[in-house]
């Protein structure tokens, strides 16, 4: 089993890198985020792997982060879901709006990454709801009680303004969570508004 690859980057690809390590160059296959993350590290770096040995060949995938790695694992164990598609919702998503995605059941957030439909995002929520709620201290924001606004009515008026902008529920809490909830309504819809054009 590959914990993690360390070494240099000697090229950078559409989704993959190459990390020479030890004489020999790693094609690792990653995300966009994790593409951003390491482009202008010309030192070493390391990346956390996953090693996925099929029938077609054997395939090496690297993140910068723990929770990334993590939200990869859990993406490719749902039936239907492989290693593209995973890469696909992690270059669209964070680790931790992926988590309070499934949290809240937002199938929306998940079609906005390439090649992934309706049914394959109803899917992963129906097929992860109960291990993400198990993985909160992994993946960091994960659970959807880190974003609820019960006894919060202005927090939760601010919530459905957004959504009615077009927002979905999960992109909508999460901005509202980062923002100070004893704020007027006005006020988190207009930072929450600020942080989402922001990309957060």
């Amino acid at each position: 089993m590959i914990y993690s690859i360390r070494g240099k980057i000697t090229y950078i690809g559409g989704d993959f890198v190459v990390i020479e390590c030890a004489g020999i160059g790693y094609m690792v296959n990653t995300t966009l985020t994790t593409i951003g993350d390491i482009s202008s590290n010309h030192d070493e770096v390391t990346l956390y792997a996953h090693l996925s040995v099929r029938e077609d060949g054997i395939s090496l995938f690297g993140f910068s982060t723990c929770d990334e790695l993590k939200a990869f694992e859990l993406l490719i164990s749902v039936s239907g879901v492989g290693p593209k598609a995973g890469l696909a919702i992690l270059s669209a998503m964070t680790p931790q709006s992926f988590a309070v995605a499934v949290a809240a059941g937002d199938a929306k957030a998940f079609t906005k990454a390439k090649g992934v439909g309706p049914k394959a995002a109803q899917k992963i929520i129906i097929e992860l709801k109960d291990k993400v709620s198990k993985e909160t201290e992994l993946l960091g924001e994960a659970s959807s009680a880190d974003f609820s606004t019960d006894g919060m009515p202005d927090a939760k008026e601010a919530v459905l303004a957004l959504t009615a902008l077009g927002y979905s529920q999960s992109e909508a809490a999460s901005a509202v969570a980062r923002l100070d909830k004893a704020l007027p309504v006005e006020e988190l819809i207009k930072g929450a508004l600020k942080l989402l054009a922001q990309g957060m």
